[in-house]
């Protein structure tokens, strides 16, 4: 990675290196790197551009890195990521995007994030938007979140700079006793 990936990376990740653990790391609309583990499986989806992360029962104190970085103009991305939360976890899932665009071409990137979280799980979510360049930068997130009896799920969203455009959507089904708390920066 060059120091443009590693700056990217710092403002939306807080990644200072490769982390340990479950991640995926995406660069211009491909898979960089990805690790999975015992408790968290990331697949990549076989019918359209993006993963499945699989997390297992009862896993606690996990967290699941899934950052993108786009470095070039004229560039228009789309990735789905459906995540598959077992029962009784507690799990970080930090995400975002980060975009160098040098030209006076936009770039764009469109994260449609599903959640499923099974019963008495807990997830925080945690999704940074960082752009930097001449061009415009775009990001257009879809949030869906389906949780389940007596889950929670807190979603934390952040425009630090450089955001030229941005037309989030987030729709929710909650079951009995199931909580959601969105915080948007």
């Amino acid at each position: 990675m060059n120091n443009i990936d590693k700056k990217l990376l710092e403002q939306i990740a807080d990644l200072h290196k490769i982390p340990s653990g479950a991640f995926n790391i995406r660069k211009n609309g491909e898979m960089v790197k990805r690790n999975t583990t015992k408790e968290i499986e990331i697949v990549p989806k076989k019918d359209k551009s993006g993963i499945d992360i699989y997390v297992k029962p009862n896993t606690k104190n996990k967290s699941i890195h899934i950052p993108v970085i786009v470095t070039i103009g004229n560039f228009s991305d789309v990735v789905y990521n459906d995540f598959h939360i077992g029962e009784n976890c507690d799990v970080t899932i930090i995400a975002g995007c980060g975009i160098h665009n040098s030209t006076c071409n936009p770039s764009q990137h469109d994260g449609i994030h599903s959640f499923y979280l099974d019963k008495n799980s807990k997830v925080k979510y945690v999704e940074k938007h960082y752009g930097e360049g001449n061009g415009k930068n775009i990001l257009n997130p879809i949030t869906k979140i389906n949780l389940k009896s007596n889950s929670f799920m807190e979603m934390e969203t952040l425009q630090l700079e450089g955001v030229d455009y941005s037309n989030r959507k987030t729709i929710a089904t909650l079951q009995e006793n199931a909580q959601l708390i969105v915080k948007e920066n």
